[in-house]
This record gives C-alpha cells, sequence and structure tokens, in this order.
C-alpha cells in the first residue's frame, strides 16, 4: 500500500523520483526502492510523507488513493506547507523544500485504463469552470480526454483552447498543449504559457519571470496591440508551458513587397511564354 500511494502522490505532485528525495532528505534510489517494494520506509520518513502530501500516517499506510473513489482525498488539497524533515534520522538529513511561489501545489489527473496519464482538454466554455475545479480529479474526469504519443514522457499535460488575438499568428480557438510546471522559478523569460490566474482566468503569454525582484510574472502578447501586464504570483494557481499547439486554421504567410514583385515578374514571364507557344 505504502508503495502504491507514494507513487500515485508523488505523481499528483509533479515530482521525480529525485525532486520527492530531495523534499523529504533521503536519497533518489531510495524512492524507487520504496515505490517497486523493494525497502520500507523508516517511520520518520512516513511521518515526513505523510505531512508532504498533507494526510495522515494512518491514511498512507491503510488507503489505496490511486483508486478513483479516494484520489479526491489528495487531489482538492491545497497549500500544504511541507514539515521540516527530521534531521536525526538516519536518512533524513535535509528538510523539504517548498516550490517557488511558497506554497505547495497538489496536481490533480486522471489515467487511462493502463495507467497512462490522459491529457485534459479545456474548451473556452469550461475556462470560467476549471478556476474550481483544476485540482479536483471528480471535475478533471468529465473533459475531454486525448493522447499524443509525440510528447515526451516526461511530465504531465494539458491543453486550453484559447480565446482572443492576443498571440497572433496563434488564432483564436487553438488548443495550446502545455507541460505542468511545477518550479515557477525555472520559468526562463520569455517562455510561452498557459496562466492560470485567479484574477484573470486562463491566459496564453509569454512570461518573463520577476520572482526574485518582485514576487510577479510580466506576461506578454505577441500581438503588439496589447500592452504588458504583471500579476502577483498569490494571484497564480498553475502554469503550463506550451509545447504543442491543434489549430484547424493555417497561418496566412506575410508577403512583403520584394515578394509581391517576385510573383508578379513570374506571371509576366508565364504569360510571354504562352504567347510563344
Amino acid at each position: 500500500m505504502i508503495n502504491t500511494n507514494l507513487k500515485f502522490c508523488r505523481r499528483e505532485l509533479a515530482l521525480t523520483q529525485a525532486q520527492m528525495a530531495d523534499k523529504l532528505g533521503i536519497k533518489r534510489s531510495l524512492v524507487g526502492a520504496y515505490e517497486e517494494g523493494r525497502a520500507e520506509p523508516r517511520l520518520a520518513t512516513l511521518v515526513n510523507m505523510a505531512r508532504l502530501f498533507g494526510i495522515t500516517l494512518d491514511q498512507l499506510v491503510t488507503t489505496d488513493f490511486s483508486k478513483r473513489k479516494n484520489a479526491k482525498a489528495i487531489g482538492t488539497m491545497r497549500a500544504q506547507e511541507p514539515a521540516a524533515a527530521d534531521a536525526t534520522a538516519e536518512d533524513d538529513t535535509d528538510p523539504p523544500t517548498t516550490p517557488a511561489g511558497g506554497k505547495l501545489r497538489i496536481l490533480a489527473l486522471t489515467v487511462d485504463k493502463d495507467q497512462n496519464e490522459n491529457i485534459e482538454l479545456v474548451p473556452q466554455k469550461a475556462a470560467a469552470g476549471y478556476l474550481n475545479g483544476y485540482a479536483d480529479p471528480e471535475y478533471l474526469e468529465v473533459l475531454p480526454k486525448f493522447r499524443l504519443p509525440m510528447l515526451s514522457q516526461t511530465g504531465t499535460y494539458r491543453a486550453f483552447e484559447i480565446a482572443g488575438d492576443s498571440m497572433l499568428p496563434i488564432a483564436s480557438g487553438t488548443v495550446i498543449v502545455g507541460r505542468y510546471v511545477e518550479d515557477w522559478a525555472t520559468i526562463k523569460d520569455g517562455t510561452p504559457c498557459v496562466v492560470v490566474s485567479s484574477k484573470d482566468g486562463i491566459v496564453f503569454k509569454r512570461v518573463f519571470n520577476k520572482l526574485r525582484s518582485g514576487a510577479m510574472f510580466v506576461l506578454h502578447s505577441d500581438n503588439p496591440h496589447f500592452s504588458p501586464y504583471e500579476i502577483n504570483v498569490d494571484d497564480v494557481l498553475e502554469i503550463w508551458e506550451a509545447k504543442s499547439y491543434i489549430s484547424s486554421t493555417f497561418p496566412i504567410a506575410e508577403l512583403s513587397l520584394e515578394r509581391v514583385a517576385s510573383l508578379v515578374l513570374d506571371l509576366q514571364q508565364q504569360v510571354a511564354l504562352l504567347k510563344k507557344a
């Protein structure tokens, strides 16, 4: 039960085994051994796991959270501060850390019958509801789902149908497929992201990271008619780095004067050849 819960909760948090090990203050190889059932965690490690996941020790060892009926207990827990690890334990030497933004963010997700993670689609009409249901597995369960085999197998993905023309030539109605960003401090300036916030809802922008200087992000549009604006980190719920997009509208290439002149010249040459024929 412990190995199943550890693997499930780690994925809910969108953490690699190495990241989980860092938060628990243990070696990465131990996380792998615990998940595969090759070793049993020490009591101090079990306590730290339960605190990190925001559940009781009893729930950790007796409740199978991978079952859908129990998943909500993990998926809806918000803003749990991970407790400091026991510095006296043999394999627990460093306190776990919180992600950038100051709060632990627990990611809810869905899987198919083979336990592969789905890509949930958030259409425009569901954007408002997503702000309340993004952490609820039962809400995610009713969203459309699909898979894209060309995406990297590392990470969790979600798709959002965007509205407006602030990111032209990406047209309104395009579906942006993003990979979940757990550590916001790693976002590089200019990265295109879907930002989910309590203030602005779901927006697709280029993100400029100002966490160190002002605990905020600056969001830029590719369309120069839209001005950049700041968003406080406390208003941000999720960030998804754009990795792909799906659109039924093909971008129209911009024709320069030189290109137009070249096309006219080609037509004139073709007309001349036809007259000679």
